[in-house]
């Protein structure tokens, strides 16, 4: 008899230490869109490049919230109850939702502009909290050089940005410090929906050099609507987000969002193996590239000089 329960046992031992080395990563965005599309594929394939391997260690949940805050928070709070043992939080709307969901769970942000002014960490140290990230800030000055040599005689820059939005608002204000100084004037729309880009591009004509785009996840969510009215109107359109060319901009200036996942991804297999999130230093994405489509500057009467086209990281067009 004692035999038997011995046997028995030694049969659910291996299936009670399978259960204990399962890692359950869940996913979230604010809305769906290539920028933050590339993040959550790179934060998959670092965690698959680590050696965990999905339905066998790893089960990875991702929701979007469909550009809505209040969705965002519902998914936080599904998420909390179900206690992953990491929370991926993709843009800023999501990372918030989450923060004030759960100061137990570690919550790895991706792809936010300003965590500080998000309220996310109070500066780029440990935070000693369940928080770190990865932020996609930029620079201010080396994209207005940017702009300067796509159009090297701009005067007038338009910004079309979401005013709920933190990053969009963190970028206006930069924008507004440092193209006042060298004597470039701004004009910023606000557009409080998706469905109010084309409206806000319409109130541009006429009035700028070149639209500049971030980010900002009405404005990417809407990005074609956008690129006819450059188009129809010979308006270069830029971008700070490199897929942008892919969809009719210009150029673009900026680090590549794939990258920033396999960067976030990196601090969920510390978290998994073992580190809490509070010892972790929030960095910034890393690496930063020129790209443009010939295709777009035509449409949009763009010149690209030699020196820009010799000098990008990648082409498109003929």
């Amino acid at each position: 008899m004692k035999r038997f329960i011995f046997l028995i046992i030694m049969l659910f031992i291996p299936q009670f230490s399978f259960a204990d080395k399962i890692k359950h990563v869940a996913i979230t965005a604010i809305i769906e869109h290539p920028s933050l599309d590339q993040i959550r594929d790179g934060v998959k394939d670092e965690l698959i490049d680590s050696g965990y391997k999905l339905n066998e260690n790893l089960t990875v949940q991702y929701k979007s919230a469909q550009g809505s805050s209040a969705t965002a928070a519902q998914i936080a709070r599904q998420f909390v109850s179900t206690k992953p043992d990491a929370i991926v939080a993709i843009a800023t709307p999501s990372a918030q939702a989450i923060a004030a969901s759960t100061k137990q769970i570690p919550i790895i942000f991706a792809g936010i502009t300003d965590p500080v002014a998000a309220k996310l960490i109070k500066n780029w140290q440990p935070t000693g909290t369940n928080i770190t990230g990865v932020s996609d800030y930029q620079e201010i000055i080396p994209q207005i050089d940017f702009m300067k040599k796509i159009v090297p005689n701009v005067k007038s820059v338009g910004y079309i940005y979401s005013p709920g939005e933190i990053n969009s608002t963190v970028v206006l204000k930069n924008l507004q410090i440092h193209l006042s100084k060298q004597n470039i004037s701004l004009v910023a729309v606000p557009a409080q929906r998706t469905a109010d880009i084309s409206t806000a591009a319409i109130t541009l004509k006429g009035k700028v050099d070149l639209i500049y785009t971030t980010t900002d996840n009405n404005v990417v969510s809407a990005y074609e609507s956008l690129v006819k009215f450059a188009n129809e109107n010979k308006i270069p359109l830029l971008a700070s987000f490199p897929d942008a060319i892919e969809r009719g901009a210009v150029a673009a200036y900026g680090m590549s969002y794939y990258d920033v996942g396999r960067q976030s991804g990196k601090f969920v297999v510390r978290i998994l193996n073992g580190e809490k999130p509070g010892s972790i230093a929030p960095e910034l994405g890393q690496t930063l590239h020129l790209v443009i489509n010939t295709d777009a500057a035509k449409k949009q009467g763009v010149n690209l000089s030699p020196e820009i086209i010799q000098s990008a990281y990648k082409i498109i067009g003929q």
